[in-house]
């Protein structure tokens, strides 16, 4: 669109308890992002949620004075239909799908996490193919738009995008900047006065340099142990020598992989307390859309911050933002690999610092790549990749392959008895493996 027009942008699954930090963001950054028609897209069974949001959308949008329009709508198509931006914040299956994915993997001794390990394949079966299919809108209806994904497990449905269709789109996560917003608060500084190289996948990434002011900071992140943790994460240290002989401060859910035995206990603990995280997701989200109803609310509300993804629309915005205006500034995303990770394919996504030109994201090099991560970033890679696949053709032994080679799987007996439980629970969400053909229990009597 020319640079006196405003901008049309399409948020599906607008009714998303984060949608009001998105709207602030709109609201805050006006004058570079010039939005002047807001489509928050839902589905009908998301429709009282979308309603509530939108509701509060307005209000916020009302009270800023600014000439931006909010549609609430179901017609995807009509949302999508010359759009600049895209955004997609979806859970196919809702909240009763992860309740699933968490717990059904605990019967087998397995880590159940909603985007790491088999909890993450379920959740990677069910959105990629809805995803591509929104994919299909934007190739007919907008075709210059971009698309920024944050739906999870963020890396795959970017990488399934990238692979499987023409639009142009860029995954986003939350984790790098809540790294920057607390080096920021530790250190008293300004974001752009630092700088941190991620290195991997999304949720799967090491930090290998952290620069304040130009002075290196590394070593000093990596004495604090216990600060470097997220609200859907458990806080549980790092053990310090293991740090400094790693050399980099690794994401939250590489703890799943470096203290199995410990996560999987705690995690054992709570879903026996009834404590599953989309239990507690669930009761936050409650409280929220009861604080949303309220018609004297016009701004975001401070609970919000405490759901895991806080920051997330500040990301979204910031990267629109730059996309828009074309000001080269550095963000990390999750882009095609294009060489910078030598040992994984061209095509996968990987989760690195870009610059943000106008006509796109470019990763750069990588000044320190930690050996000892190489194996576990190619292993986790090998499993999404297959996964992917099998998501997008239905293709059974594929799952079969992706959830054995899982470096969380124990065993192929494991992989096997888990994959037919979890296919089959959630038999309505994946058509690719069920139109057709006989369910996936009765296949392996």
């Amino acid at each position: 669109m020319a640079a006196n027009q405003g901008l049309k942008i399409a948020v599906i699954g607008g009714g998303s308890s984060y949608t009001p930090e998105l709207i602030e963001g709109f609201i805050l950054h006006h004058k570079e992002l010039p939005v002047t028609e807001l489509w928050l897209v839902d589905i009908e069974p998301g429709l009282h949620k979308l309603n509530i949001v939108g509701s509060l959308a307005k209000r916020m949008v009302q009270e800023s004075g600014l000439p931006i329009t909010v549609h609430l709508t179901t017609d995807r198509r009509e949302a999508i239909a010359g759009a600049d931006f895209v955004s997609t914040q979806i859970r196919v299956g809702m909240l009763a799908a992860r309740a699933r994915d968490e717990s059904i993997p605990l019967k087998y001794g397995v880590i159940g996490q909603e985007t790491t390990g088999p909890g993450g394949m379920m959740k990677a079966l069910r959105t990629i193919p809805v995803i591509l299919d929104i994919c299909r809108d934007i190739e007919e209806l907008a075709p210059d738009a971009w698309l920024l994904n944050f739906t999870n497990p963020a890396g795959m449905v970017t990488e399934a995008v990238l692979r499987y269709s023409k639009v142009k789109s860029i995954g986003l996560c939350n984790a790098p900047i809540g790294l920057i917003k607390q080096v920021s608060a530790k250190y008293n500084a300004a974001p752009d006065r630092i700088y941190a190289e991620f290195v991997g996948l999304n949720h799967l990434h090491w930090i290998t340099r952290i620069d304040v002011e130009g002075e290196d900071k590394l070593d000093d992140m990596l004495d604090d142990t216990a600060g470097y943790s997220a609200k859907n994460v458990p806080a549980r240290e790092w053990n310090p020598e293991f740090l400094q002989s790693l050399r980099a401060l690794p994401s939250y859910y590489l703890k799943y992989f470096y203290m199995t035995d410990a996560m999987l206990e705690e995690q054992l603990a709570s879903a026996k307390q009834g404590a599953n995280r989309a239990e507690v997701v669930k009761r936050v989200e409650e409280e929220l859309f009861e604080i949303y109803s309220n018609q004297e609310l016009k701004e975001k509300p401070k609970q919000l911050e405490q759901r895991g993804g806080a920051f997330y629309s500040e990301a979204a915005v910031n990267l629109m933002r730059s996309l828009h205006n074309g000001t080269n500034d550095i963000q990390t995303l999750n882009v095609a690999n294009r060489g910078i990770l030598s040992f994984l394919p061209e095509d996968a996504s990987i989760e690195v610092n870009c610059v943000v030109t106008k006509t796109g994201p470019l990763p750069l090099p990588l000044t320190k790549i930690p050996p000892m991560a190489k194996g576990l970033i190619h292993a986790v890679k090998t499993y999404e990749q297959l996964a992917i696949d099998a998501a997008v053709t239905g293709d059974r032994s594929l799952a079969v392959q992706a959830l054995a080679h899982h470096p969380l799987v124990p065993s192929v007996e494991v992989a096997i008895a888990m994959l037919d439980e979890m296919l089959e629970a959630n038999r309505e969400y994946l058509p690719n493996f069920f139109a057709g053909k006989e369910s996936a229990s009765a296949a392996a009597e």
